[in-house]
């Protein structure tokens, strides 16, 4: 046989096979699994479905379509072993074709032969489902592979792919346990149907797999996260125009996917939507096999395998005490420094009083180790500027003391170590939220745009304003308005502290051809940006005073450090230098330690609650605008004492009663 038209035919298998796993779906959502009883593999045996002779005629119809994808891998296997030689990567992936359609099989015999179909709960059904998906995805995978190496793929290559090998192996992993995670949430709706997912999932005497459910799109962002930082990684290590092309379609691909699954659960996960959502996801299986076949090819430039340029700093082999410097090194512990600082503060904020030892201190090691892998993956995508820059010149990325390779081995450890931490310590969102900014710092910031454009800063400067938010849901599992007012203010306030950094560095980012805003513009312009992001900064600081959880004592000093911000500027603005540049740029970094410091400490006193009948007459004054107080005056009896405080937070109260009540009005 000839081997002209077999990548068509084995791509039209491709096709065939999604169809049929969009009937079987189907056959499974519409409670028809049960349509020919236990009879295998025909279906001419006595039964009594549940859904009458309906479900058989599709039950039978669904056998009849993978007994026909059985009989199109004898035909690859056959004509592959024909028109390709020994040893051809084409006839090894034919017997995988072969095997695991076999495998498909015998776990649909097992489905049908122990009952796991229609209504039935156990974890067995859930066992073999989710075997299920890896064999269906194995295979899938495998048929693909066939198509793409009799077109002329390159020689796969394992060994030596430094990093490139196991940040795909982490992606497929990703993507199987949210193949897993979309059986059981689709399972979960399919037995026990519900209105409310979420309010459902709070319920311990409901069904666990319901429970289980809005785990599935937490773990969606997770994995779209990762196969982000993923696609931008390998586009950087391995510059091949086919690889950045299968990588544009795996991350358009699972756009696609997460726009369907909001859809999905918008419209109460309806059949037809259920098809085509589980065919997607097979098809952004497909596109990382694709990617993973391209990108492990023999001939492409492995980019973390570049020497040290000739002009970096030598660097003696490291060990010991140094080398452990050197790895705390490509964390950045200085920069960190601060951003953690507003996620523990965060976290009392959140909670209202101390948020617990345990938690506190996971969050902060939790937190460091996103941020520090963040960085890490910074230092080895920015190694060709970093020479250009004094500052940066002695990283051991530049000098190779640390190679790319160990350096992103780090970097992904300390962000699987980080994930696993938040989310056992805390909950997923938090984790999710830390990943959300590691991300965006290296994707959207790093990659995307630090060297194309002025704004880079402003726009990615947002992965800084993602702590508070790590902090604040790690406590209480919850994004409320005020959280991302905290967000807000950091992201107004970036363009600030780091615009003053910039005019320090000015020569050293045009040396590395980095454009930022005052080697782009000038320093006039830039010092004008500077204030009018201070005076969107000080508008934004007194958002969160106008809601009823904050008080005086943050608003106070807000309004003290904004003013002396204003100051700053108007002196940077009058003499534009360096010395007043340094005075604003370590201002910056005090402004926003003093602000999220007070406003724990202000939550911390100032927490109220709603007035009820049943707390009416308990509601105490605490330390509120005058106009607050008028406000409640008029909702009912409020008691005012010199020392007698009602401290209330997260279902907790606290009281102290050191003096008796003076006075009391209605």
């Amino acid at each position: 046989m000839k081997r002209s038209g077999f990548a068509k035919f084995v791509w039209g298998v491709l096709i065939y096979n999604l169809a049929a796993i969009a009937w079987g779906v189907y056959v499974r959502a519409s409670n028809s699994g049960d349509g020919c009883g236990n009879n295998w593999p025909l279906c001419d045996g006595a039964s009594v479905p549940v859904n009458g002779h309906v479900a058989k005629l599709i039950e039978a119809s669904h056998r009849l379509s993978t007994t026909l994808v059985g009989v199109l891998a004898i035909y690859i296997l056959v004509w592959a072993f024909l028109a390709f030689p020994k040893g051809h990567l084409v006839r090894k992936a034919a017997v995988a074709v072969m095997a695991l359609t076999l495998v498909e099989g015998i776990f649909g015999a097992m489905l049908v032969k122990f009952h796991l179909v229609v209504y039935n709960s156990s974890g067995l059904r859930l066992v073999v489902m989710a075997l299920h998906v890896m064999s269906t995805f194995a295979l899938l995978g495998s048929i693909a592979t066939t198509a793409l190496a009799s077109g002329g793929l390159r020689q796969i290559r394992l060994k030596g792919q430094s990093g490139v090998g196991w940040i795909l192996g982490m992606a497929a992993f990703g993507l199987i346990i949210l193949g897993f995670s979309g059986a059981v949430s689709a399972l979960g709706h399919t037995l026990k149907p519900v209105d409310n997912v979420l309010g459902a999932a709070m319920d311990p005497k409901m069904f666990w797999m319901v429970r289980l459910q809005p785990l599935h799109p937490l773990i969606a962002v997770s994995v779209g996260l990762y196969l982000a930082l993923a696609a931008g990684l390998i586009q950087h290590l391995r510059p091949d125009d086919k690889v950045k092309k299968a990588l544009r379609w795996m991350v358009g691909i699972y756009c696609a996917q997460i726009v369907l699954g909001t859809f999905n659960i918008w419209l109460k996960a309806p059949i037809p939507m259920q098809m085509a959502h589980l065919v997607l996801a097979d098809t952004n299986w497909i596109s990382l096999v694709v990617v993973c076949l391209y990108a492990l090819g023999e001939g492409i430039e492995r980019v973390e395998t570049r020497p040290a340029p000739e002009n970096a700093p030598t660097a003696a082999p490291l060990r010991g005490a140094t080398l452990v410097k050197a790895y705390i090194a490509l964390t950045k512990p200085r920069v960190i420094s601060l951003l953690l600082f507003t996620t523990l503060t965060s976290m009392i904020a959140a909670k209202g009083t101390w948020p617990g030892t345990w938690v506190f201190l996971a969050v902060a090691v939790g937190g460091y180790m996103s941020a520090g892998a963040a960085n890490a993956i910074n230092m080895v995508i920015d190694r060709d500027i970093d020479i250009s820059m004094k500052r940066t010149s002695s990283r051991p990325t530049v000098t190779q003391a640390i190679p790319s390779r160990s350096a992103l081995l780090f970097a992904f450890t300390l962000a699987i170590v980080s994930f696993v931490l938040l989310w056992a310590a805390a909950n997923l969102l938090s984790a999710v939220l830390a990943f959300s900014g590691l991300v965006f710092y290296v994707v959207v910031y790093t990659m995307m745009l630090k060297r194309r454009t002025w704004q880079n800063i402003v726009i990615g400067g947002a992965a800084g304003a993602f702590p508070p938010l790590v902090g604040w849901a790690a406590v209480t599992n919850d994004l409320p308005p005020l959280a991302l007012y905290l967000f807000a203010i950091i992201f107004v306030w970036t363009p600030v502290h780091f615009w003053a950094l910039a005019l320090l560095l000015k020569d050293e980012y045009a040396a590395a051809g980095v454009p930022m805003l005052p080697v782009v513009k000038g320093d006039r312009n830039t010092v004008t940006q500077i204030a009018i992001y201070s005076a969107i900064t000080f508008v934004v600081t007194l958002v969160p005073f106008l809601l009823p959880q904050v008080g005086w004592i943050y608003a106070g000093t807000a309004i003290v450090l904004n003013v002396i911000l204003l100051y700053h500027c108007a002196q940077l603005y009058r003499h534009t230098s360096r010395p007043m540049a340094s005075k604003l740029f370590h201002y910056s970094m005090v402004y926003l330690a003093i602000l999220f410091l007070m406003f724990a400490i202000d939550r911390t006193i100032v927490i109220r609650e709603a007035p009820t009948p049943a707390n009416k007459a308990a509601l105490s004054v605490r330390l509120v605008p005058f106009q607050k107080v008028a406000r409640q005056f008029s909702q009912g009896p409020i008691k005012v004492a010199l020392c007698n405080f009602n401290f209330a937070a997260q279902g907790r109260e606290i009281v102290w009663n050191t003096l008796p009540v003076v006075s009391e009005h209605s």
